[in-house]
């Protein structure tokens, strides 16, 4: 790797100011001082910028609980806006290049996948994949009798949402209680959840995932925590 290259990895330099950088002498490789910008340099090598050793940030990846902070949400989202986002929950280094894969409404809680592996990420939400997501949803209005009956043969066959061409793949709808309910979709599309049940005549009050392909939401974690991702739930994907 370009040694400018490795500063803006490892520091808040821009590629520019790292020239800068190593132009003032700030910098040195294994204890001598290199002005040259195009210097190779690798995990072995001993990188300092004003005397502070640098190490390169490898590729993460974490599952945090994503809460619903009152009076506002939180987004999943890398541009700032309204809300906070997901990244302000994670304290790392380097935290701005983590991307959330896949999206959560701001008002949803749950299961969120956080990496700076864009092909572990492409794995993930791409369509071909038909990745199943479970979340649990609470109804405005109670599901029960044959209308419970209605919807889960509905949410079997696929339902053409407002403003698509084409109907929803086939989803799982489990019947927990009268208002509540589990749901498995193999897609995401806009607000898919919420217009799905809007589609049958009812309203998502609140909506949690609870996982993203065979990575389930760890128990342990409070809304709002995070951990990083075992080796086996990494290699899922």
């Amino acid at each position: 790797m370009r040694l400018d290259k490795f500063l803006c990895e490892t520091t808040e330099l821009t590629r520019t100011l790292a020239k800068k950088a190593m132009h003032r002498e700030e910098v040195s490789v294994d204890g001598e001082v290199v002005k040259n910008p195009a210097t190779q340099v690798d995990a072995h090598s001993r990188v300092q910028w004003l005397g502070r050793t640098l190490i390169l940030v490898g590729l993460r990846y974490l599952m945090l609980h994503k809460p619903v902070k009152k009076p506002v949400g939180v987004e999943c989202t890398a541009r700032r806006g309204l809300y906070p986002i997901v990244t302000d929950l994670v304290d790392l280094p380097k935290v701005e290049r983590l991307q959330a894969v896949g999206r959560l409404d701001v008002d949803t809680t749950g299961l969120v996948l956080l990496t700076d592996d864009g092909q572990w990420a492409h794995r993930i939400t791409s369509p071909r994949r038909q990745c199943a997501k479970v979340y649990r949803a609470s109804l405005a209005d109670p599901l029960e009798g044959k209308d419970a009956e209605a919807a889960v043969k509905v949410f079997g066959e696929g339902i053409l949402l407002d403003g698509e061409e084409k109907p929803t793949r086939p989803a799982e709808l489990e019947l927990l209680s009268d208002h509540k309910v589990r749901l498995t979709i193999y897609e995401g599309k806009y607000h898919q959840v919420k217009r799905m049940f809007a589609a049958i005549g009812n309203r998502v009050e609140a909506l949690h995932r609870e996982s993203i392909g065979d990575i389930t939401l760890d128990a342990t974690l409070a809304p709002g925590e995070w951990r990083e991702l075992t080796a086996d739930e990494i290699a899922v994907f």
